[in-house]
């Protein structure tokens, strides 16, 4: 094998990893950035608990999801946002034929709008809810998308200012575009995503709701993102 191709053993093992439905189907769940357990898991993959276990065995061997344990318990996660970034990007690439798109009951109706409407994209915010976050920052100078994203130093005095801390970790960039699944634009994510996200959350900006990914803004997020960002309760709905 050359030089060229030292990497390509490697490459197919990870695709492997992710060439499978019911694993595919836990690394989408767990972009919620949440831990879930096994037996979660597998209700949501629709398989035996011995079948999600052998998967998650091989997930963790493969470095995409980190575990621990508590008592009976056994909690997963993505192992880190470049886990979550690479679920995220594969998503997007993603064009479901029209017998796919169209839900069969109500309930999956209605879980598919809240998830296109708002939801977490592992620690950031994504759907039309991240994507108005990330127009109204551009459109306020706060943020540039000409080459990639990047916080303009109007950005971070803005962050500073909303009382939203940005704590740099590790080579996590400050800010990064993540393409949006539904959406097929770029949202906020990176360092600066991530503290907006959580600030969002523990604000009561936003609420989960139900058991997937999706977020709904609340009355006082509405408000806070009006004053703030001047973003119109209208593109929040």
């Amino acid at each position: 094998m050359t030089e060229k191709d030292a990497g390509a053993p490697g490459l197919a093992r990870l695709a492997g990893l992710i060439a499978d439905e019911t694993r595919a189907a836990c690394l989408l769940a767990l972009l919620d950035g949440r831990a879930w357990t096994a037996g979660e898991l597998a209700r949501h993959a629709g398989v035996a608990a011995s079948t999600l276990s052998e998967h998650l065995g091989k997930l963790v061997a493969g470095g995409l999801l980190a575990e621990e344990r508590q008592g009976r318990h056994r909690y997963v996660r993505l192992a880190d946002d470049r886990v979550a970034q690479l679920v995220e990007d594969l998503a997007a690439q993603v064009a479901p034929d029209a017998a796919a798109r169209r839900p069969r009951t109500l309930r999956a109706s209605s879980a598919g709008s809240a998830m296109a409407r708002g939801r977490t994209c592992y620690d950031h915010l994504a759907g039309r809810l991240g994507i108005a976050v990330t127009d109204a920052l551009t459109g306020r100078g706060l943020l540039r998308q000409d080459t990639g994203l990047a916080l303009t130093d109007a950005g971070l005095g803005w962050f500073d200012a909303a009382g939203i801390p940005l704590r740099p970790t590790g080579r996590r960039p400050l800010a990064r575009a993540c393409l949006d699944w539904t959406e097929r634009r770029p949202h906020l994510a990176g360092v600066a995503g991530a503290a907006l996200c959580r600030h969002a959350l523990d604000a009561g900006w936003c609420v989960r709701i139900g058991s997937e990914r999706a977020v709904k803004v609340t009355s006082a997020g509405e408000r806070a993102l009006s004053r703030l960002l001047g973003i119109g309760a209208a593109a929040l709905r």
